[in-house]
Formats: C-alpha cells, sequence, structure tokens
C-alpha cells in the first residue's frame, strides 16, 4: 500500500483541504497519516476521522518584534527532529503540506529525507511558510491563475481548491432542526472563520435588531466570542464553530457575511451562495484577504465590504442588495468553469510518488 502524509494547519482553512483529499486518496489505495502541531485545532479534526496523528512542536516565523520571535525557532528546531523521526517510522511515498507554520518542520525533513513534497497555495501570493518550503516541494498547487506568476514556473500547477464533497449533501431541513429556527425567512449566514473575527462580530451585533426583522441568522462567531446575552434573540443562533452540520448550515443558507480566506471564499463559490466579502484588513495581515476578495467581486460572486468601511446602516444596506440581487450573483457562479481540484491534486500525488 502507498503512504501519504498530510500536513498543515492553524485554522481550519489549512485543513479542510486535506480533509477533502482524505476520501479520495484513500479510495486510490494510500495509507493517509497526518502530521500536526501538538494541541491545535487540525488535531481534533483529523483524529475524528481515525486517521494516525503526530504531534510536532512548531513556532511562528513573524515579520514584526516580538520576544517570541527568540524562542520560537527553537521550537521549530524540534518540531524538525520531532518530524524526521515521524516519517522515518512512517515511511510515506509522498508528503502533502497545506500550509501554516506546522508544515515548515515537516517539508524540511521531507526534503531532507528524499521524500517528495507537494504544496498547496490558496492564496494569489504565496504566505512566508510557503515561501519557505516552495524551493522543497516537487509541486506547488496553485488555487488562483493569477498565482502562477508568484511560483515557479516548472513546479506551479493550476488545481484550484479542494472541497469537502460532504458540503454539497446538506439538508435545509436538517439545518432547520438543528438551529431551531422556523424557516419563514431568509437565512443569513455569518462566519468569520475558524477563529472568529471580533470586527465582523460586533458589527454584525449592532445591526442585529434590523435584521431580524427581514432575516433569520446564523452567526459562527470563534472559540470565546459568543455573547450570552443574545441567547434568547429569536431569529438569532450562534456557535463557536459548527463541523458536520456544516453542510446542513450552508444548504439552509441564502446569502453569507464571510471574511476572504481562500478556501472560505471557494467553498461559497461552489455552493453558490452569494455573500458580502470583508476581508482582513492590511494593518491586519498580508493583505491576501483583500486580493482574494476583490477577485470575487469582479466575477460577480461577491460584494466586497471593507472593514474600515463598515457602518451599521451600510452592512444593513448590503445585505439587503446582495439578497435582492442574489439571482445575478448565483447566476455568475454558475457561468464559472471550475476544475476537479481533487482529481488534478491526487494525479500529482501519484506522479510526485513514483
Amino acid at each position: 500500500m502507498k503512504k501519504i502524509v498530510l500536513t498543515g494547519g492553524g485554522t481550519a482553512g489549512h485543513v479542510t483541504p486535506n480533509i477533502a483529499l482524505i476520501p479520495e486518496l484513500q479510495k486510490n489505495g494510500y495509507e493517509v497519516s497526518y502530521i500536526g502541531s501538538y494541541e491545535g485545532m487540525e488535531r481534533h479534526l483529523i483524529e475524528e476521522l481515525d486517521i494516525p496523528y503526530t504531534g510536532i512542536s512548531t513556532g511562528k516565523f513573524r515579520r514584526y518584534f516580538s520576544l517570541k520571535n527568540f524562542t520560537d525557532p527553537f521550537r521549530v528546531i524540534k518540531g524538525y527532529h520531532e518530524a524526521v523521526r515521524a516519517l522515518k517510522e512512517i515511511k510515506p511515498d509522498v508528503v502533502f503540506s497545506k500550509g501554516g507554520f506546522v508544515s515548515v518542520p515537516v517539508v524540511f525533513a521531507a526534503s531532507n529525507l528524499n521524500i517528495p513534497v507537494l504544496i498547496h497555495e490558496s492564496d494569489m501570493t504565496p504566505g512566508l511558510a510557503n515561501k519557505l518550503c516552495i524551493p522543497k516541494a516537487t509541486y506547488v498547487c496553485a488555487n488562483f491563475p493569477e498565482a502562477l506568476a508568484s511560483l515557479p514556473k516548472e513546479k506551479a500547477v493550476l488545481t484550484g481548491t479542494p472541497i469537502r464533497r460532504e458540503l454539497f449533501m446538506g439538508s435545509r431541513d436538517e439545518g432547520l432542526k438543528f438551529t431551531g429556527l422556523k424557516g419563514e425567512k431568509p437565512v443569513l449566514l455569518v462566519t468569520g472563520g475558524s477563529l472568529g473575527a471580533a470586527n465582523v462580530n460586533n458589527a454584525v451585533r449592532a445591526a442585529l435588531p434590523t435584521l431580524i426583522k427581514t432575516y433569520d441568522i446564523v452567526h459562527l462567531c470563534g472559540k470565546g466570542k459568543k455573547d450570552d446575552s443574545l441567547n434568547s434573540t429569536p431569529g438569532y443562533v450562534q456557535y463557536e464553530y459548527i463541523d458536520k452540520e456544516m453542510r446542513d448550515i450552508f444548504a439552509m443558507a441564502d446569502i453569507v457575511i464571510s471574511r476572504a480566506g481562500a478556501n472560505a471564499i471557494c467553498e461559497l463559490a461552489s455552493l453558490k451562495k452569494p455573500a458580502i466579502l470583508i476581508p482582513l484588513p492590511a494593518h491586519a495581515s498580508r493583505g491576501d484577504q483583500i486580493l482574494n476578495a476583490n477577485s470575487f467581486e469582479k466575477q460577480g460572486f461577491a460584494k466586497v465590504l471593507p472593514e474600515e468601511e463598515i457602518t451599521t446602516d451600510k452592512l444593513i444596506s448590503t445585505v439587503n442588495r446582495v439578497y435582492e440581487n442574489r439571482d445575478t450573483y448565483i447566476s455568475a457562479m454558475k457561468k464559472s468553469s471550475q476544475a476537479d481540484s481533487i482529481g488534478i491534486i491526487i494525479d500529482l500525488i501519484g506522479k510526485a510518488a513514483k
């Protein structure tokens, strides 16, 4: 049996594409293992699937001053040696990395053990972790066509991003049953990503008295970011994070307010969900979400609402406008040609493993 190690973590966006690949890898005869951080969210998500999981030490590479910049390199070195031991024990034919800083020691360890590596880049320009890993890769899978210009020509392949097939199997009725909503109003789904987004949460809650007159609202607000004072608000339900039921939540959602992480917005496009995208502002990121969001708006898939421009009235009017024009957004997404991302990546993995 062929063996593959998957790696990536820190946020759901660095894990869910790996999860999307797992059933197809197993169908193609691969024994799948995972290397992630000791206690990152990826551990829970992967162990739930009964995939063997190895935790390693990891540290973050920061572009700004922090005292952790003096200690994290030692954590990365420790993680590298732990990854070497794990790979020697597993003996994989190939490693697939979805990025995040936990992937750096794994990719370097694989390269030094002469194990072929594939990397997936979700954004239009590679993040720091992937920049460090690209020289070690056999192939670099790109999500956006625009990303190819930032990647080595001899390694870059346009694949799109793997989408979990179960997301297409949701049930509106099951979503209503799970949330307790009546289904008499359009459903607005709000998500700030797996870690939540405080500014998005605050903006939505400020607009809540007006929004709930027209919409039922499902709010995924992130760990520790629920507002218990709103628990009894009719037509409003909030969760820190949803896993298995997410397919049903998507099925019941008429429009979505979302951050603009690449994996999240690709799921929205695949599911044909009109969206208001609120990208992380430039001062809080490297600007990748702004590029992602602008690309989707240009293609007619979504409306961009910059965080720094949000007012209660503007948020309400934008939600109403997107809902009223939802058929236009859906039509644009239906016309989009989407590659079989999972099939293309599985083929590349097979080539690299040989």
